[in-house]
């Protein structure tokens, strides 16, 4: 009885744990590259959707003036601020459907392109590999605020 106890290989002790902690973090590493980067784009979407809204609100309740461009400006940038991100001057673009943007009725774009970088991935030459997030927003100029210009005939839905 004590030869056949001793003819067993005893090179397997161990191995189990050995093997589960490698097959862990070769699972767990990509898994958590996912979802970093899932969360980046997320936070980046939802921060450049609401300095787009905030950004149409101000540029139209200010009546769509020569301020209103930098009064909006200031509220995308705190929009963005809230999720830890930062807004530069060019990358919100204001355009209106009429030649004056203070016409009742008239239908105000607003717009803000922005490239998320990938976490943890250096450059390559001139630019970093990146996902493009982009947000869009129309206001309606009110066709009852005061100063607003009256629109064409049949150009606008105040008539």
């Amino acid at each position: 009885m004590t030869r056949l106890r001793s003819w067993r290989p005893r090179g397997d002790d161990g191995n189990a744990m050995i093997e589960f902690a490698y097959l862990g973090v070769l699972l767990l590493v990509p898994l958590v590259y996912v979802l970093l980067t899932a969360l980046q784009v997320q936070r980046s979407a939802y921060a450049v959707t609401a300095a787009t809204r905030e950004a149409g609100r101000v540029f139209v309740a200010h009546g769509a003036n020569e301020a209103a461009y930098d009064d909006a400006f200031a509220a995308a940038r705190i929009a963005m601020r809230d999720q830890g991100l930062d807004l530069e001057p060019g990358q919100l673009v204001i355009t209106c459907q009429f030649s004056n943007c203070a016409t009742a009725g008239a239908t105000v774009h607003v717009r803000i392109d922005r490239s998320v970088p990938l976490p943890l991935v250096p450059a390559f030459g001139q630019s970093s590999p990146s996902i493009a997030v982009h947000g869009r927003h129309d206001a309606v100029v009110d066709c009852f605020a005061e100063g607003v210009a009256v629109a064409p005939p049949g150009t606008t839905s105040c008539g």
